[in-house]
């Protein structure tokens, strides 16, 4: 392919998972516990967390600096590290050489990246504040202004595994994991790469920001003893938990991964967008913007609302927008039952990074044919009206074969990304 656009639209598959979550490192760690129906979610033991009104978030259960040589890690913010290590795997996952394009045999500028990021790593920032403070302006690291930005996990990626195409960075609050999926399906579709590695990645579980949250009234206080604190679409549900991680797709156009003989999970078969114009934080409580995300996700992917069989729900588990989210999916779903999950329960809320991991979820439920449950939900709220997967996994349904999954952030940013089931692929 050349570096003008295709002629004509071009099919966008879905050939590598990677992921590094509250619940374990790897994408296998992540979907056994899914089906398990265990979480992620931990007291916050640091020194630094103390006096905090809430003190439980989803943190990723390993250093993930200890995951990479340590002069590489030195020089990444958390999340670029946790974004790193997500990208090696998805890499690896999709059938390419370690170490990257140059192993791999493939024209690293017709290769990008497209994470999605609110903060990356809010601790660089502050921590070099401190510093400076404390000890004056020598005591600052030159690497502070580099290792802040927002842009950091997708430039190392692109470092880490030599890609020259492109390295985007979208934000758009909780819902830039999913945008970055759908405009690297965008970039691939009209020629601009061949392959793209998409999602996002998060860490920004800091004493500020908890405690801003906590201002806020959006957090979850619930025991740890008690189960998840993080109860999507349950009656008792109170607030989100804050959470960290990453979750990436090696997303390619169809041909190129069949010339190659690559495993096909699902086709990234379109996405959509909207805005709320609402509020600064809460949303709308009609559901018109995400609605309207929903539709434009199914027309994008040439698709029908009959041919939808699973929802991976937002769902933070907040009053306001779970009620919302549930209004959206009923006027658009209409009479169909259609089985629904939320995984915030299980991890938390990763922020940027939670449509990346949702995605991967997502692609893995349309894979396997099994939908997870929904943590921390005991008992649906009779407001919902949805057919909320609880207990148990559930098989996924046969009579069509799209998934959507949702991601919707502060300000009113709405995303939906559509997955469909490839017959005949490759397992």
């Amino acid at each position: 392919m050349s570096e003008s656009a295709a002629s004509a639209p071009r099919k966008v598959v879905v050939t590598g998972l990677g992921a590094i979550t509250p619940l374990g490192v790897g994408v296998r760690e992540l979907w056994q516990g899914l089906l398990d129906g265990r979480h992620g979610i931990r007291e916050l033991a640091g020194e630094e967390f103390a006096g905090l009104p809430v003190r439980v978030a989803g943190v990723v259960p390993v250093d993930p600096a200890q995951l990479l040589p340590r002069p590489v890690a030195r020089r990444m913010n958390r999340a670029a590290q946790l974004g790193v290590s997500a990208a090696r795997e998805a890499w690896a996952d999709a059938g390419f050489a370690e170490g990257g394009t140059r192993e791999s045999g493939v024209d690293p500028a017709r290769v990008g990246v497209s994470l999605g990021a609110i903060l990356g790593d809010a601790s660089v920032l502050v921590g070099g504040d401190r510093r400076l403070r404390e000890k004056g302006p020598r005591a600052v690291s030159p690497l502070t202004t580099p290792m802040t930005v927002p842009s950091q996990a997708a430039s190392q990626v692109s470092l880490d595994l030599h890609i020259t195409g492109e390295a985007r960075t979208v934000t758009s609050a909780c819902a830039s994991g999913t945008e970055a999926i759908g405009q690297a399906i965008d970039r691939i579709r009209y020629g601009r790469v061949d392959i793209a590695l998409a999602g996002g990645a998060e860490a920004v579980v800091t004493p500020a920001i908890m405690a801003s949250f906590a201002a806020m009234r959006a957090l979850a206080d619930g025991d740890l003893a008690d189960g998840s604190p993080s109860r999507p679409f349950a009656k008792d549900r109170g607030g989100f938990v804050n959470g960290e991680g990453a979750g990436i797709l090696v997303l390619e156009a169809e041909e190129h991964a069949r010339a190659r003989g690559a495993r096909i999970y699902c086709e990234a078969a379109g996405w959509g967008l909207s805005a709320d114009a609402h509020h600064m934080a809460a949303p709308d409580p009609s559901g018109t913007g995400v609605a309207l995300a929903l539709r434009r996700a199914l027309r994008d992917a040439g698709s029908q609302v009959e041919d939808v069989v699973h929802v991976n729900a937002h769902a933070t588990a907040t009053i306001e927008g779970d009620l919302a989210e549930a209004g959206a999916l009923r006027a658009v779903l209409g009479r169909r039952s259609v089985p629904v999950t939320a995984l915030k329960g299980h991890l938390g809320h990763l922020q940027g990074a939670a449509g990346g991991v949702e995605a991967v979820a997502a692609a893995l439920s349309l894979h396997h044919g099994v939908v997870p449950p929904t943590v921390g939900c005991g008992e649906v709220d009779d407001a919902i009206g949805l057919d909320v997967v609880t207990g148990a996994p559930r098989a996924l349904p046969s009579d069509g074969d799209l998934v959507l999954s949702n991601s919707f952030g502060f300000g009113g940013h709405n995303a939906v990304l559509a997955l469909r089931r490839v017959r005949g692929q490759q397992r």
